[in-house]
This record gives C-alpha cells, structure tokens and sequence, in this order.
C-alpha cells in the first residue's frame, strides 16, 4: 500500500488488521494525493501500551516520541517522493543508524528469557508456545540458541537481570503479541502476549505465532515491507538478506501473504543463516 496509507499503515494496531492485531483483512491504499495527517494527528492515533512504548506495523515498537517523529518523517517523505513519480523502497534485517540491528554471535546463543507468573492458568501454553516458536529459529541456525529460565518466573519483568527479555501478558485487543528489536534499550525487552487471542487464532499456531515475534527479537522485519508485496510498507529501515518470499513466516498473509499459516520456509532458513551462521 505504500505511503498512501501512512496513516493506517503506521497504526496497523488500528487500523490495519495484522498478526498483532486480528485474522480480519489488512487497510487498502487510498489515492495518491489524499492529505497525510499532521504529526499530532499520527501520533494521537498510534497506540500505546502498557509499557508507554508506541506500536506501529502491528507489532514492533517505538520507543520515545522523538523516535516517533523521526518514523513520521521518513514515511512522509517517502509518500512524497511516490506522489511525484519515483520509486518507494525494497527476510530482511532491521537497521539502525545504517548498522544491522542484530545481536552480538556470543548473546545470540545465550538468548534468555523467563514466563511470567502472572498467565495464571494459560502459562503452560505460552511455555509450549515460546519453546516451540525458538526451536524452529534454533533448528535453522546453530548461532541463535533461545534458553527459559523458569528461576525467574516468579519476577519475570524487564529489570530482572536474570534473563534478557521476559515474555509478559497483556489484555489489550490490539494485537495478539508484539516483540522488540535487538536495539531496543533494557526496559522495553519484552514479548507481550494475549494468551487468550494466541490460542484462538484459526489456521496460525501459537508456535507459528510465537516464531514470527521471536524473528522480530532476532532482528527481522516484516517481509510485506518490500516493494514486491505490492501493500503494507512500512519504512526503507532495512536490508534485505534473501530474494523476496512471499510465504516467509515475517509476512502477513493479508499483506498480499502466500503462506496460510504462517510457518516457517526455507527462504527464512536462508536468511537466519546468512546472519548468525549455520
């Protein structure tokens, strides 16, 4: 959809049924020249959650306001080249300040992380869920290894040092999971989940689920960003690792998505290699 639904492409929590969101179609273009919102239009309409963390393309987060602005910014100026003629942009890596948002060989196969208490009665399914979710990652690449520390369970929270990231509920309808970038700073590395949408949502298995969020975490993006996908971009803030697959388990089957239950190909295989190793 490119730059011509900045507004509900950057507010896919919104107005864009996404894999954080629902199974319902994702928003289509408006016309070329349609008036781009204002920035405190955007950024009223972004949400927000519990962390204070705005969410856009569904499931990945913003940190700050600042941050905020810079991601207005590059969308706007990339609609505005569409509008006069020229090209919008091109599984591919997240990159920050020109660099791979990746983690270190030597973090990435210590990647722990703890399940938080607080699940109550679903917590034993979102255990399941994450185990299987990092398996299908650890079983493409022997770099990235994916470790649960139970140990800390009982104070699973982002300042529990313990572990690198924890895996926390959340009961908002917006999405049914989001994750985090390896850049993202301490207090904000957390997968929040919807326990009960994870285990109701048709065709897409919480493990399938749960991969797609630990891709983000990896440092992936959502493949339907690319030009290819033909709808759903969300900004040039990355690299691309394989040629364009649109049955990859980053891209949203309603983003133009061929794959029906977002499992893992061997194109996304490819690319977690092409970074961490084999």
């Amino acid at each position: 959809m490119s730059l011509r639904t900045l507004l509900q492409a950057a507010t896919a929590t919104v107005a864009a049924a996404t894999l954080a969101c629902s199974l319902a179609p994702a928003a289509t273009a408006m016309p070329a020249h349609d008036p781009v919102p204002t920035f405190g239009q955007f950024q009223a309409s972004t949400f927000r959650d519990s962390a204070g963390q705005y969410v856009v393309n569904g499931d990945e987060t913003i940190v700050n306001t600042k941050e905020l602005q810079g991601y207005y910014d590059e969308m706007v100026a990339a609609y505005e080249r569409e509008v006069e003629g020229g090209p919008s942009a091109e599984l591919i890596v997240n990159r920050v300040y020109g660099r791979d948002d990746l983690w270190s060989f030597t973090t990435a196969r210590n990647l722990t992380y703890c399940v938080s208490n607080s699940f109550g009665s679903q917590k034993t399914n979102i255990v399941n869920a994450m185990a299987n979710g990092a398996a299908q990652w650890e079983a493409a690449s022997s770099g990235v290894n994916f470790t649960y520390v139970p140990s800390a369970d009982s104070n699973c929270r982002t300042s529990n040092n313990a572990v690198l990231f924890s895996v926390e509920p959340t009961y908002t309808t917006q999405y049914i999971a989001r994750a985090f970038f390896p850049s993202s700073p301490d207090s904000q590395r957390n997968v929040l989940v919807n326990a009960s949408s994870l285990m109701s949502s048709g065709s897409w298995t919480p493990g399938n689920i749960m991969a797609h969020e630990l891709g983000h975490a990896l440092g992936f993006r959502h493949e339907h960003t690319r030009p290819e996908a033909g709808t759903c971009f969300e900004d040039n803030n990355w690299r691309p690792l394989t040629p364009y697959d649109s049955s990859s388990i980053m891209h949203y089957p309603q983003c133009n998505g061929t794959s029906s239950n977002l499992s893992m190909t061997a194109t996304d295989r490819a690319g977690v290699r092409s970074v961490y190793g084999s």
